[in-house]
C-alpha cells in the first residue's frame, strides 16, 4: 500500500491488496438533492428503529448498536480489483535498455503482472450504482463486489472525481439494499458513528467498527483538490476505503478514505467525505458522466492576526480576495484584490476552504450573493457563476536592488539581468523578490524569492522608485502588508520587521 508522509506521520490511503496494490496516496461540492434521487424509495427503516425505542440502559445502547448494524451492513459490499501492468525483461530494461538505445520504459518481455487490489463500497440505489473512492478503482482493468449475501458481481464504472476522491461503480443485480443518505451538515462533532468496511482483507469483510465524530471541516490534508472531511475515531484501516461511516439513525454520513498513521494502520485519525460532497458526486456522475463546478474567478487567503492588523480589520473574518483573473465572474462584477468575503450566499464565510467548496457546489449558471468588506465598507454583491475551468488560466498583474537587513528580504527591478537569474520576463517596472533571509519574519510569513510585489500597505509598487518610497523609513517592529504575485495568483503576506 502507497503511503504519503509528513514528518513522522504516514497519510495512508485505505485500499489493502492480496499480492500488490496500485493505490498512491493522495477528497465537491454538492446537491442537497442527492441521492435521494436514489435512496427515495429506500425506508428509513434505521431511523425508525433508533427513534422508536428510548434508550434507558447500557443494555439498550447496545441494542441500538445492534441494530444499526444489521440495518446498514447489507448496504456494505467488498469491492475486488484487478490491474494488468507489463512485466520488465531483465535483459531490456534500467541499465540494459541504455546499452541496446532503447527507452528504458520499453523492453518489456510481453508478460503480464496481475495485481489485487481490496476495497469498500456502498450501494446507494436497488438498481445498483455503488458510491466508493476513486482511488480504489483508479485504473483497475476489472471491477468486481461481492454482497452481504456472497454473492460475487462484475462492475463498470459509471464516472469518477479525482477531485473529491468520489467514483461510481454499477452492478446488474436485483435484491440490493441501498442504503439512507444522511445530511453531514447536521453531524456534530462528538456524535457517535460506526464505520462499516473490509479492512486489510477479504475474510474481514464488513467489519463494523464505533467511535465519535472527531471534528468537521478538516482540509489541506492532501488528498483531493476540495477537502471538507469528517474526522473520526473509529477504528478503520487498509481496505475500508470506500465504505460507510453510519450515524446513530443508521444513514450514511461519509465515505471513508483515509487515515493519519505512522504505520499505516488504525491510529484514531481517519477521514471521510461527507455524504452531502458524496451525494452530489454520485448525481452529477450518474446524470452527465462528469462533475460541473461553479466558478468565481479569484483566489482566496486566511486571514491571520497580521493581516487583520494590516488591513484595518476589526476582527479575523472571512476570506481575502488575492487574484481576480480577467474577464472571470468576479472581475465582472467588480470584486477587487483586497476585497474581503464574509458571506457566500447568506452564509458566514469562516475560512477560504470553506468557501472554496462553498463555490464549487453551486451550479455553472447560478447567481451567488456575496457580502464584501471593502475598506471599512460592507456591500452586497451578486455574481453570476461559470464553470470551472479544466486549468485556471494565467492573470496580468503589476509586478532593481534594496538593502534588506531591516525588511528580511532583497528586492530589484526587474531588468534584464535579474530577469535572467529568475527566469522571468524583463520588465524594469516591476519589483520582485531576490532573496530572503532564513529565518525572518518575512520568511516566516511565506514571502519567497520570485515574488513580485505589487503593494506596499496597500500602496501600488509601480517601480523599484514606488518600492524603495513605500519602505522609506521603516524599521524594527513596523508592520509590513505586502501584496505580491506568485505564478497566476496574488497573495498577501503581513509580517513585524
Amino acid at each position: 500500500m502507497s503511503s504519503k508522509r509528513c514528518r513522522y506521520a504516514v497519510l495512508a490511503i485505505l485500499s489493502a491488496g492480496f499480492f500488490a496494490v496500485a493505490c498512491p496516496p493522495v477528497a465537491v461540492e454538492l446537491s442537497s438533492a442527492g441521492v435521494a434521487l436514489y435512496a427515495g424509495s429506500t425506508t428509513a427503516l434505521a431511523a425508525e428503529t433508533a427513534k422508536s425505542q428510548p434508550i434507558q440502559s447500557l443494555a439498550d445502547l447496545n441494542q441500538a448498536f445492534v441494530r444499526i448494524a444489521e440495518t446498514a451492513t447489507p448496504s456494505v459490499v467488498t469491492i475486488y480489483t484487478e490491474t494488468r501492468i507489463d512485466r520488465p525483461s531483465p535483459f531490456f530494461s534500467g541499465p540494459f535498455a541504455e546499452f541496446f538505445n532503447m527507452p528504458k520504459q520499453q523492453g518489456g518481455n510481453g508478460q503480464k503482472e496481475v495485481r489485487h487490489g481490496l476495497g469498500s463500497g456502498v450501494i446507494v440505489s436497488s438498481d445498483g450504482y455503488i458510491l466508493t473512492n476513486n482511488h480504489v478503482i483508479d485504473g483497475a482493468d476489472t471491477i468486481s463486489i461481492m454482497t452481504s449475501d456472497n454473492r460475487r458481481i462484475p462492475a463498470k464504472v459509471v464516472g469518477s472525481d479525482p477531485r473529491t476522491d468520489i467514483a461510481v461503480v454499477k452492478v446488474q443485480a436485483t435484491g440490493l439494499k441501498p442504503i439512507v443518505i444522511g445530511d453531514s451538515d447536521r453531524l456534530k462533532v462528538g456524535e457517535w458513528v460506526l464505520a462499516i468496511g473490509s479492512p486489510m482483507r477479504e475474510n474481514l469483510a464488513r467489519t463494523v467498527t464505533h467511535g465519535i465524530v472527531s471534528a468537521k471541516g478538516r482540509a489541506n490534508v492532501g488528498l483531493a483538490d476540495y477537502e471538507d472531511f469528517i474526522q473520526t475515531d473509529a477504528a478503520i484501516n487498509p481496505g475500508n476505503s470506500g465504505g460507510a461511516l453510519i450515524n446513530i439513525n443508521g444513514e450514511l454520513v461519509g465515505i471513508n478514505t483515509a487515515i493519519a498513521s505512522r504505520t499505516g494502520g488504525f491510529e484514531g485519525v481517519g477521514f471521510a467525505v461527507p455524504s452531502k460532497m458524496a451525494d452530489k458526486v454520485l448525481n452529477e456522475l450518474v446524470k452527465n458522466g462528469k462533475v460541473s463546478r461553479g466558478y468565481l474567478g479569484i483566489t482566496i487567503q486566511d486571514i491571520d492576526e497580521n493581516l487583520a492588523k494590516g488591513l484595518n480589520l476589526r476582527e479575523r473574518e472571512g476570506a481575502l480576495v488575492g487574484t481576480v483573473v480577467d474577464r472571470g465572474p468576479a472581475a465582472k462584477a467588480g470584486i477587487r484584490t483586497g476585497d474581503v468575503v464574509l458571506e457566500f450566499n447568506g452564509r458566514k464565510v469562516s475560512s477560504s476552504v470553506e468557501l472554496r467548496n462553498a463555490i464549487a457546489m453551486q451550479s455553472p449558471g447560478s447567481t451567488a450573493t456575496l457580502v464584501i468588506n471593502r475598506d471599512g465598507v460592507s456591500r452586497t454583491v451578486p455574481v453570476r457563476l461559470e464553470a470551472l475551468p479544466d486549468k485556471p488560466g494565467a492573470t496580468t498583474g503589476q509586478t532593481t536592488k534594496s538593502e534588506g537587513n531591516v525588511l528580511g528580504f532583497t528586492a530589484s527591478a526587474l531588468d534584464g539581468q535579474t530577469a535572467e537569474q529568475m527566469q522571468k520576463k524583463p520588465d524594469p517596472r516591476r519589483v520582485v523578490v531576490t532573496g530572503v533571509l532564513g529565518s525572518s519574519p518575512a520568511d516566516r510569513a511565506g514571502l519567497k524569492p520570485g515574488d513580485v510585489v505589487l503593494s506596499i500597505d496597500k500602496r501600488p509598487v509601480a517601480s523599484f522608485a514606488a518600492f524603495s518610497e513605500a519602505i522609506k523609513g521603516k524599521k524594527r517592529g513596523d508592520m509590513l502588508l505586502l501584496l505580491v504575485e506568485r505564478g497566476w495568483s496574488r497573495i498577501y503576506l503581513a509580517f513585524n520587521l
